[in-house]
């Protein structure tokens, strides 16, 4: 079943862009001209989001996100704030919103804020078992079940916590869990992915910044700390902090005090950090990339996501999940999978993790010919490399479309691989002359299981 989507702005012209941008994304997308027609609608029909600017005649953003708590509490609401100033985005947050974005918005940036809100409302509604998992986590296997136990543990304690892993393992679905688990489960969940951020920006991103600190500071704005003031901050990717930057965080787990970015005046906050990476921080301090203070600071209570490979145990829970969740979105009935298709996933090595199974059961379920997923479904598994270039006779029973898949993505995989070593793993320089933006690089790098440079060089 496709998403439903509502979209609530008074510019027409924001309407238009949103609607257009969302409705390639595969969405159904519904307008409103305000919060008394989005009421309106959301009391005739079922969404399964709602994008609404903060500011509107009438009816404002803060006043429908308060309706859809009381009325609807499971639907994810995301706030559309002006111009960078999100002086009610803490307010926004508190009261319930799953996220926000500033205008102008980066089109990648808001594809991915909203396929976040979605997946969360679709965890949401989910009942878990022990048979299954735990805090919104499928995992039976030992080594999952000592991690549910050490959250359980270390969950309401302020204690910083650094959750390391190979990219798509899942480290903010356990940063969530600790936040969900802990006394301020009421507060704001701020994350920050530190590899999607400009260097020039980051200290501006955690600090924010004074009107007229630097060209283009228009208005004050709040940093990422300031919104996470009595919740928890979730720094993804925490080894690609500049050097310099590092000293200042350093600081701020200490005291808890920083100063904006062309400000004179400190500012006190109660957080919680949560630090992931999918890097070998020993390795960097040793280098001197990442400051050894720093690191034991992070490093109070360490937590290992295992990768796929290592625990194909939680296969069948796995794709079973992930099963539902396409049959619904894509109008499929697939029933399972045979079992020469579960012995090629279990023979797989996995280089994505799970986001790359995830990926691989959505084109299966899409794809499949019959009731349940055969192992003859599984072109293209895991990053189209399982397809190799000689291969003739795999390739010739493919119908048009899945030739077409298969090659696209090979031609795709390699050409982004190329970009990468031309410029030492830079993603910030590969992505510049891929002519595409650093998010949807990383994005793509992720899906296709590239997570840098082999030799250790940046991601």
């Amino acid at each position: 079943m496709r998403k439903r989507l509502l979209i609530v702005d008074d510019e027409p012209s924001i309407r238009r862009v949103l609607q257009a941008l969302l409705a390639r994304e595969g969405y159904d997308v519904e307008l409103a001209v305000d919060g008394a027609q989005a009421i309106a609608q959301l009391g005739e029909r079922q969404y399964h989001a709602v994008v609404t600017d903060l500011k509107m005649p009438g009816i404002g953003g803060l006043e429908l996100l308060s309706w859809v708590r009381a009325n609807d509490p499971g639907l994810p609401v995301i706030m559309i704030t002006a111009h960078g100033t999100v002086d009610s985005a803490v307010e926004a947050l508190k009261l319930g919103a799953a996220d926000y974005i500033s205008k102008p918005f980066d089109q990648d940036e808001l594809r991915q804020i909203v396929a976040k809100a979605l997946r969360a409302e679709e965890l949401a509604g989910q009942e878990w078992t022990p048979e299954e998992g735990r805090f919104d986590i499928i995992g039976v296997v030992p080594s999952m079940r000592r991690i549910f136990d050490l959250i359980e543990k270390v969950a309401r304690s302020p204690t910083t916590v650094l959750i390391t892993g190979e990219s798509g393992t899942g480290k903010e679905l356990v940063a969530r869990a600790l936040h969900q688990q802990s006394e301020r489960a009421g507060g704001p969940f701020i994350a920050v992915n530190c590899g999607a951020v400009p260097e020039q920006l980051f200290e501006s991103e955690l600090f924010g910044h004074e009107r007229g600190a630097f060209t283009g500071a228009v208005a004050a704005r709040q940093g990422r700390f300031e919104l996470a003031d009595g919740g928890t901050l979730f720094l993804d990717e925490v080894g690609e902090l500049p050097l310099e930057l590092q000293v200042k965080l350093l600081r701020v787990l200490q005291e808890q005090r920083f100063e904006r970015v062309g400000g004179v005046r400190s500012l006190s906050v109660d957080v919680r950090m949560v630090a992931a990476t999918n890097r070998d921080l020993k390795a960097m301090v040793r280098s001197g990339a990442f400051r050894q203070d720093l690191y034991y600071r992070l490093n109070v209570i360490p937590i290992h996501l295992p990768p796929l490979r290592e625990r194909v145990g939680d296969l069948p829970l796995l794709t079973e999940h992930f099963l539902r969740r396409f049959n619904e979105r894509l109008g499929r009935s697939v029933t399972g999978l045979s079992e020469e298709a579960m012995a090629a996933l279990r023979a797989w090595p996995w280089p994505g993790n799970i986001r790359e199974l995830e990926n691989l059961m959505e084109r299966a379920v899409l794809l499949a010919e019959g009731s349940r997923i055969e192992a003859s479904d599984l072109h293209g598994l895991g990053d189209a490399e399982a397809v190799a270039p000689g291969d003739g006779g795999d390739l010739e029973d493919m119908d048009l479309k899945q030739y077409v898949r298969v090659h696209t993505a090979k031609l795709e995989r390699a050409r982004i691989l190329r970009a990468l070593e031309s410029v030492d793993f830079n993603v910030t320089r590969a992505a510049r002359k891929l002519g595409i933006s650093r998010k949807s690089l990383q994005t793509k790098m992720k899906d296709y299981g590239l997570r840098g440079d082999p030799r250790g060089g940046r991601a």
